[in-house]
Parts: structure tokens; C-alpha cells; sequence
């Protein structure tokens, strides 16, 4: 599917942010997300952060998650994900990983910095400028390799 016309990304925009109010209501984070796959069903998201103490659970990839499930693929190519807020650097590597074709989002990074998320400081991290946020260490051992070996050894394995 490729992107939408205006009249449809503003319709699935909104739908993301009155599932974005809903979450509020419902006790949950600020933002919601669906992603329409490419025979143009629906599969909606909120954050469910604090209600799962899920800290991946993200509207984005809740949206991600239920479009592969009930797909039955992994591979999402041709979808479209549509934000209520510009998505974080986890939800953009979610949408990336399942091959989103196009992202549209409706509130910006900005705005979500004033209600308390301020995701700046990942956005530092990632272009190199806050090294010391978090350390990632290679550490290689003999064995290193063996799940890689064991993978391109197996005859059944799904290429991903």
C-alpha cells in the first residue's frame, strides 16, 4: 500500500488520536497508533506502558505487534503506520524491522517534550553525543558465534 491520499491520512490521524484520549482516560499514556496493512484493515494501539510495566509497550509497536499477529507475518510490507505523536526511536526501529512502507504522525516530538516525554535525549544518544547514557560493550568469546552457525545450518529456518 502505498501512502494515502490527504483525505485518508487525516482519517487514520484521528483515529490514532482518539485512541491517544481514550488511553487518558483509560489510565494510560498519551498516544495511540494504527497501522493499515495493505488490503486496508485496521489494527489499532495504545500505549500500555504502566498498565503491562512493559517498557517496549509502546503505541506504535502495540499497533505493530497486533497488525503481525493477525496477519500472521513478521514482514509488513506495504503498510502504513499512522501516529498520534511523532514515534520514538524505538517505534521508528519497530517500524523499520517490519518494513513499514510509510509513517505519518500528527503531533511532534516538541509537543510531547512540553507533556512530560522528552525523548531528546535518545534522539543525543543515537547521533552520538550523550556516549556516556548508556556503555555497550563487545565482548567476544570463543562461542560467539555458534547461534549464527547453528542458524545458517538449519534447513528450516525463516529468512528474515
Amino acid at each position: 500500500m502505498s501512502a494515502h491520499t490527504a483525505q485518508q491520512r487525516d482519517e487514520y490521524l484521528n483515529r490514532a488520536i482518539h485512541l491517544a484520549v481514550q488511553n487518558v482516560s483509560d489510565g494510560g499514556g498519551p498516544f495511540g497508533a494504527v497501522v493499515v496493512t495493505p488490503d486496508g484493515t485496521v489494527h489499532g494501539g495504545v500505549n500500555r506502558v504502566t498498565r503491562d510495566h512493559d517498557p517496549t509497550a509502546h503505541a506504535e509497536v502495540v499497533a505493530i505487534r497486533r497488525a503481525a499477529s493477525a496477519t500472521q507475518r513478521f514482514d509488513l510490507s506495504g503498510s502504513v503506520l499512522y501516529a498520534s505523536c511523532e514515534p520514538c526511536p524505538l517505534c521508528l526501529s519497530a517500524a523499520l524491522w517490519a518494513r513499514i512502507g510509510h509513517v505519518y504522525f500528527a503531533a511532534d516530538r516538541h509537543g510531547a517534550a512540553r507533556a512530560g516525554f522528552d525523548d531528546a535525549v535518545f534522539y543525543e544518544y543515537f547521533a552520538g553525543a550523550r556516549p556516556g547514557l548508556l556503555s555497550v560493550e563487545h565482548a567476544e568469546l570463543p562461542a560467539s558465534g555458534d547461534p549464527f552457525d547453528a542458524w545458517l545450518n538449519h534447513s528450516r529456518r525463516t529468512a528474515y
